[in-house]
């Protein structure tokens, strides 16, 4: 019998970096930004330098809306004439309709089969889930196992970040105005992480030097003794910053390899610039 051939796909919001991909292939659907009056897809008619500088710049904050089901419709159909099956991971439905938008296009598409996966997370912490899935496609599993794959991921991976100001969170409505005045009095640098698919606080540290430290503490709390499997850094605008935290995370886990991304502007819009994150998951 001829090996099913399965194909992984995700959104824009993971921005896996292609040394991460290796040899595989996995196709990529883009998030939306308006701005004014421009319509801009995610990753495809902006860069991320382009978007931050202009993010740090602009008094108009622009919005993100996801991929329309039949945006959806096209991009499977397309997929279907040169693959057997299809598996999708993408980003947290708590923070955006994308998998639901892919959910009501699967529905029009009966004769092909497909597969949602709700990643609970964004940025690499959906990346490393879509790897999974790709790795498993790649190594000849079936498509039910190939979904499971993602799922174990989704379960195994952790993503902490900290925001470098109040500022976008605020005004794109995730916190209220008494905090926000008070977290920009005290200089606060929040560490967040995503917890059953939302973003939560972890502490709040007054600077971003203590925050970086925090948050390398509670990555080693979570891997109990054990060993970083793999891991990667992400930055918004700031790839300084970023290469200084993957240069930390190398020199205290052991990582010889530390893949290096941007976070999306689609979730960009909502965290701001100088954000800085860490997305990992343990050995076994």
């Amino acid at each position: 019998m001829d090996r099913q051939r399965i194909v992984v796909v995700t959104d824009s919001s993971a921005y896996i970096p292609k040394e991460a991909q290796r040899e595989l292939s996995i196709p990529v659907i883009p998030l939306w930004i308006t701005w004014d009056q421009d319509h801009l897809r995610d990753g495809v008619d902006i860069t991320t330098s382009a978007f931050y500088r202009r993010l740090r710049e602009s008094d108009v904050l622009p919005t993100t809306s996801q991929p329309s089901a039949g945006e959806f419709e096209a991009f499977f159909r397309q997929l279907g004439s040169r693959f057997d099956a299809i598996v999708g991971v993408f980003v947290t439905s708590e923070l955006s309709g994308t998998v639901a938008s892919a959910q009501l296009a699967q529905t029009q598409l009966p004769e092909l089969p497909i597969r949602i996966v709700d990643s609970r997370s964004v940025s690499m912490g959906l990346g490393f889930a879509a790897l999974a899935a790709a790795r498993a496609a790649d190594a000849g599993k079936p498509l039910d196992e190939v979904m499971a794959a993602a799922e174990k991921m989704r379960e195994r991976v952790h993503l902490l970040f900290v925001v470098d100001t109040l500022e976008y969170l605020y005004r794109g409505g995730r916190i209220g105005g008494a905090k926000w005045l008070m977290g920009a009095a005290l200089n606060i640098k929040p560490l967040l992480h995503f917890k059953d698919g939302t973003i939560e606080p972890l502490a709040q540290v007054r600077t971003k030097r203590r925050a970086i430290t925090r948050l390398l503490e509670v990555a080693e709390q979570r891997l109990g003794g054990g060993a970083m499997a793999e891991a990667a850094v992400v930055d918004a605008g700031s790839p300084e910053e970023g290469d200084a935290l993957a240069d930390q995370v190398r020199e205290r886990f052991g990582m010889e390899l530390i893949y290096r991304t941007t976070v999306s502007p689609a979730i960009g819009v909502h965290a701001g610039p100088g954000v800085l994150g860490l997305a990992f998951y343990a050995e076994g």
